[in-house]
């Protein structure tokens, strides 16, 4: 099934894919907006804003959203990413309308009461706190500070909780004034609806919103670097990471690919080699992250204290033999086939379709048809794989340690490994 989209006079674009199967529809609002496209000074706001517009519209307490929703057996919620904030709902499809009507004054008409900004305040400074006690979790965020060091893509989507604790009203409406603008958002609902009928939805509650954004983004630059914090814990969460490509680049599927036969599964090069022949490890794994204008090459892996510096060396081993040689046959026709399985699968899911539907759009313009995103897998081939690990690579790494690092091999020395041997 083919989506139809349709754009507003203000350049809202409304998309929804019709399954007439479906008792459901998932709908949601995306925004093109996130920790990335924040100032110093207001690190956290779109996360903090996402948070609050649940506390009371123009006509639902925060009380009467959820009761609103939940009454009819439905489900909504939000996240925010660095580069995308969403409000999304899944609903019975004769209460689409209630979703949408709902999904829509949280974006046109939040309060932002006074006693609600005191409590939330709070609310988010315990979520920082508790990112910040998991070390599987902070030590993502140390990453990235690393690898995009002194830019907004660096700092922590959450924020500090002073920052946090300075935001009011006035702060959150002028970031809203500045970033929600219906050029930077799209509409997207997947499931039992009607396009025509949603677009009428849709444009009667937002039609009003400013067509133009006026926010301007950082430039995006890998930097790499080092970070180790010693807790007193049982294991290192340890994260190598190098530099990435974005989403728009034509070595996109090339990437995808290799991160999964270098550690995309239990049949990987890493999990096999780090985990199953030598015991070094409990989970290994890596990973490509691609943003509108950088991107980013992890490997993660939690270890006891005195595997650390036997698990490394054996880490950029793999890294080069995937560089310096074409992975086989067997490897390539294997990781394919898991991508290409991942994707299927998801077609399966109302709400997953929804916000691949909403992304593309707002980073491609179109949406992209699943026989183009196959096509793209398949051209890869094995020479392709070695190219881009060589590109990859070659960069100047990241290495962020949490937990029980005494004694861990220092920065220098993974250099010289990589540049080495």
């Amino acid at each position: 099934m083919q989506p139809e989209i349709s754009v507003l006079k203000n350049g809202l674009r409304i998309v929804s894919t019709k399954y007439s199967q479906y008792e459901t529809v998932s709908l949601g609002i995306w925004v093109n907006t996130g920790s990335a496209y924040e100032t110093a000074d207001r690190n956290g706001i779109s996360h903090f804003l996402e948070h609050m517009v649940f506390k009371g519209t123009a006509s639902r307490s925060a009380a009467a959203i959820s009761e609103d929703i939940e009454n009819v057996g439905g489900q909504t919620n939000a996240y925010t990413s660095r580069e995308f904030t969403a409000f999304y709902a899944k609903m019975l499809k004769e209460d689409a309308e209630l979703a949408v009507d709902v999904l829509c004054e949280l974006v046109t008409s939040p309060q932002f009461a006074e006693e609600e900004l005191i409590k939330e305040r709070e609310v988010v400074v315990q979520e920082i706190k508790q990112t910040y006690d998991d070390p599987g979790d902070i030590v993502f965020d140390y990453m990235q500070a690393e690898a995009f060091a002194g830019q907004a893509m660096g700092r922590p989507i959450l924020g500090t909780a002073d920052l946090v604790r300075s935001y009011g009203a006035k702060e959150l409406r002028a970031y809203m004034q500045t970033n929600y603008a219906a050029e930077n958002m799209v509409f997207c609902a997947v499931g039992n609806i009607e396009h025509d009928q949603l677009v009428k939805m849709v444009e009667k509650r937002l039609s009003g919103l400013p067509a133009k954004t006026s926010f301007k983004a950082d430039a995006q630059r890998y930097v790499g670097g080092c970070f180790a914090e010693k807790r007193d814990t049982e294991q290192a969460q340890v994260v190598l990471g190098f530099d990435g490509f974005s989403y728009t680049d034509e070595r996109y599927y090339a990437a995808m690919l290799m991160t999964t036969v270098l550690g995309g599964g239990m049949s990987s090069r890493l999990f096999q080699e780090v985990r199953e022949k030598r015991g070094l490890v409990y989970s290994i794994y890596s990973f490509p992250t691609f943003y509108t204008g950088a991107g980013f090459t992890g490997i993660s892996a939690a270890t006891d204290n005195g595997q650390i510096n036997k698990m490394l060396p054996v880490i950029v081993d793999e890294i080069k033999k995937i560089a310096e040689t074409p992975v086989s046959e067997t490897e390539l026709k294997r990781a394919k086939a898991q991508v290409k399985s991942a994707i299927l699968m998801s077609l399966e899911s109302s709400s997953a379709v929804s916000e691949k539907q909403a992304r593309q759009l707002l980073l491609f313009k179109r949406t992209i048809p699943v026989s183009e995103t196959i096509a793209g897998i398949e051209a890869v081939s094995a020479n392709d794989i070695r190219s881009v690990a060589g590109t990859i690579f070659s960069s100047r790494p990241t290495y962020a340690l949490v937990g029980n690092i005494g004694g861990h091999m220092e920065y220098d020395e993974i250099c010289r490994l990589l540049k080495n041997g």
